[in-house]
């Protein structure tokens, strides 16, 4: 009787360690039961926003407008995206450490700027208005009046009166969807958009903005969201997870050499570029590979061919792919020279053998990928692994 009672103490045990939400714990100083715990556990996993290098997150800590735009194209996963005409400004310049991020959130209309660049202001605190302004600038939300927007706010935050006019739409948008963040120790909430937002708070607000991007993204994000599609060569055995799409290992792709190939001028060692033919696509149309990325290996194998001792042998090693927007990143794959015979010249080959293996610029060559690459469907970036 007790060894049962002692079993089944162990195993409601074991079942609540299960089911226990595993959260915060990487962060000493955000408990598990602080209020924004789970946001913080959630986007600290997926990289949107960072520890410091003690191991602590310092949830009361505030955060720069430079950090918080780096933050808010992360959490949207527009990382990757590239902006054809960046905004100029006279604190800032290309070659500091978030002007690529500002110039997405630029473009993704989640702030604005003055036509002729001006200030950006990039190691302020971000207040509460702006930040919750960006979350609400992602979205496709209803148009509001400043009356309504009014009137849903007094119901709830007792500074409701002392609102910017600016932020009074936004701040109203964000009510009606639930989105706004409030320290939860106010017995009546305030919203005290002025104040610098902290980092508990942003990773809340990042939080709200990203659920409902996913829903609701403005035009320019959902575009940019939206799986590309378009003709092309079909990989057999690729497969579609959301806006995640694999080449699987095994799979075989085209390509075409830059330059001419042959087992009697190439030597084994010899490096080799190559491009995609046709875009890579799945059975659905998704684009995997663009036509025209860059592939770039080595020749393997390379053997000439010679009367009676044996026929040309010739092996490509692929190790890496240039895509569209202009990633390098790890890509492997193996090939081999053939020549289609008929069966008087695989009867010669068989008996004489010297056959010579030549590759031109206008010749299709397969590959075997011999590792799977995963790939945002949305942009072409490939996952390295």
């Amino acid at each position: 009787m007790m060894k049962n009672k002692f079993k089944v103490m162990l195993a409601t045990c074991a079942l609540a360690f299960t089911l226990a939400p595993v959260m915060a714990f990487q962060f000493p100083d955000v408990s598990v039961d602080h209020w924004a715990a789970k946001q913080i556990d959630i986007l600290s996993d997926e990289g949107v926003i960072v520890g410091y290098p003690d191991g602590t997150f310092k949830p009361d800590e505030n955060v720069t407008r430079a950090e918080f735009a780096s933050m808010a194209i992360k959490a949207l996963g527009q990382e990757h995206t590239k902006v054809a005409q960046p905004v100029t400004f006279t604190d800032i310049t290309s070659e500091y450490w978030a002007y690529q991020a500002i110039q997405k959130a630029l473009y993704f209309e989640l702030i604005s700027a003055p036509e002729d660049g001006g200030l950006f202001r990039p190691d302020d605190n971000v207040s509460r208005e702006e930040a919750t302004t960006v979350a609400v600038n992602a979205l496709t939300t209803e148009e509001i009046s400043p009356a309504k927007a009014l009137e849903v706010l007094s119901k709830k935050y007792a500074d409701f009166n002392t609102i910017p006019t600016e932020f009074l739409i936004p701040a109203g948008k964000s009510e009606i969807l639930s989105m706004i963040v409030v320290s939860p120790n106010n017995e009546k909430p305030l919203l005290e958009p002025l104040r610098p937002a902290t980092r508990a708070e942003v990773a809340a607000i990042l939080y709200n903005m990203r659920e409902q991007a996913k829903l609701n993204p403005n035009a320019k994000l959902a575009e940019a969201m939206r799986k590309k599609t378009g003709e092309g060569y079909v990989v057999e055995g690729a497969t579609v997870q959301g806006s995640i799409g694999v080449i699987p290992a095994g799979a075989i792709i085209p390509i075409k050499l830059t330059k001419y190939i042959s087992t009697q001028a190439s030597d084994a060692g010899d490096v080799y570029t190559a491009a995609a033919p046709y875009n890579f696509t799945t059975k659905d149309k998704y684009i995997l590979v663009y036509k025209d990325s860059n592939f770039k290996g080595q020749l393997l194998d390379v053997r000439r061919g010679k009367w009676f001792v044996r026929n040309g042998v010739m092996a490509l090693e692929n190790s890496l792919i240039t895509t569209f927007n202009d990633q390098t990143t790890t890509f492997s794959a193996t090939g081999e020279l053939h020549k289609d015979r008929n069966w008087f010249m695989k009867f010669v080959r068989a008996t004489l053998k010297g056959e010579k293996l030549e590759a031109t610029p206008t010749d299709v060559i397969y590959m075997k990928v011999l590792k799977p690459v995963k790939i945002d469907l949305t942009n072409g970036w490939i996952y390295e692994e």
